[in-house]
């Protein structure tokens, strides 16, 4: 164990490092902390990365999440400083997910245009809102919980050294949405209140189909916009992108709302078909009773 036992969100939080795997691996262990940690928390931990292992905590107790993170021992100073940030913000993350606490969005997206999106845009690396966020600020309505950027496998850790003050975890190899991914998360505000920024390397070939090629660095390159707000730059994905992802989820609120900023913007020529590429029908049926595609 590297650090811990220490309390925050409801759970008693440990950071250990595993030398004898093949991959030297840094672990965030979660588990309820009771009333000393003034428990029970609010929720589980699955929607920030973690995962419920299916034995009793290395450290005692049951119902154990974990967070796993591939680094040499040498980054242990850094893992720890990530790891620290996390467990004083995880109460605030939490009272936001499961309690509809105040995200402080617009703060937020100010400080991530000014670290983040307009050094990197000045260096020429790839970076880009995606998510609810980019539907937020293209005037849907929508209230984001996070902010997601997309970027290639140096912008990561450029987004990471930016963002070095923030980060509740470190720039590595990690599991992402049921894959490996070089990704990282912040953040992003003080120690009680701020909002989550995370980021993610593609990984592999490009996503064939669906909402999941808004986070595709592809050979043919997808429409991307750019805003000007507040004197600031945000270059954003399309809204194509995020009306097939509430079809894809079945949010048909979202979906409606969606459409209606779309209606007032022109499509990107064709981009709407290609992400219906091998679409179930019910998403064809969602999208195509909400906009014409093409």
């Amino acid at each position: 164990m590297r650090s811990g036992p220490d309390l925050g969100g409801g759970y008693l939080h440990q950071l250990s490092l595993d030398r004898a795997s093949a991959a030297t691996q840094f672990t965030y262990h979660a588990q309820e902390g009771g009333i000393d940690a003034q428990g029970p928390p609010r929720g589980p931990l699955a929607p920030f990365g973690f995962e419920l292992t299916e034995t009793p905590c290395q450290f005692g107790g049951r119902h154990c999440w974990h967070r796993e993170f591939a680094l040499p021992p040498s980054e242990e100073a850094a893992v720890r400083r990530a790891y620290n940030r996390w467990r004083f913000v995880s109460a605030v993350l939490l009272e936001q997910r499961y309690a509809a606490a105040a995200v402080p969005i617009e703060a937020a997206l100010a400080e991530v245009a000014d670290r983040v999106l307009a050094p990197l845009a000045r260096q020429g690396t790839p970076v880009w809102i995606g998510g609810s966020a980019s539907a937020y600020l293209q005037g849907v309505s929508v209230s984001p919980r996070d902010i997601d950027l997309g970027t290639s496998r140096a912008g990561a850790d450029e987004i990471g050294a930016a963002l070095v003050d923030f980060l509740i975890e470190p720039v590595a190899p990690t599991r992402w949405s049921g894959a490996i991914r070089y990704a990282g998360r912040a953040f992003v505000g003080t120690l009680v209140a701020g909002v989550r920024v995370q980021w993610a390397a593609p990984a592999g070939t490009v996503p064939a189909q669906g909402s999941a090629r808004e986070w595709a660095l592809p050979t043919d390159p997808i429409p991307r916009g750019t805003l000007e707000r507040d004197g600031r730059s945000y270059p954003v994905s399309r809204l194509e992108f995020a009306l097939v992802r509430a079809a894809e989820q079945g949010d048909l609120g979202y979906a409606r709302a969606i459409a209606a900023r779309l209606g007032a913007n022109p499509s990107a020529a064709g981009l709407l078909d290609r992400l219906l590429e091998g679409a179930t029908p019910d998403v064809r049926r969602i999208v195509g009773g909400l906009v014409p595609s093409g």
